[in-house]
């Protein structure tokens, strides 16, 4: 009877260190895995905003092209041609009279 309570002791110890060192590995992953889960939150947060700048920029770029368009669209008027004719050539009309101021 002595025996078999022995065996029965060392069984229960040998039973608590087994589901302690269960218990431990199971504690272990769960930290491991929340580590994890904050890295990822982390590169989520860097990923969106990262976006953001990029949405800002797209946006930025389309109000350039259509400043571009808009100007495209301004350079080929008559008024346009003729100032620059003017201004940046010295091109006059035919019947036109040039007054020049002495310095």
């Amino acid at each position: 009877m002595a025996r078999q309570r022995k065996a029965a002791y060392r069984k229960r110890t040998q039973n608590r260190f087994s589901m302690f060192l269960v218990s431990l590995l199971v504690v272990l992953i769960l930290v491991l895995v929340q580590m994890g889960s904050l890295n990822l939150k982390n590169k989520i947060d860097v990923k969106n905003a990262e976006a953001a700048a990029l949405d800002l920029q797209i946006e930025a770029e389309n109000q350039r092209g259509e400043e571009i368009a808009k100007f495209g669209k301004q350079v080929q008027t008559k008024g346009y041609i003729e100032n620059v004719a003017r201004e940046k050539l010295g091109l006059v009309y035919e019947d036109e009279i040039l007054f020049k101021q002495k310095n």
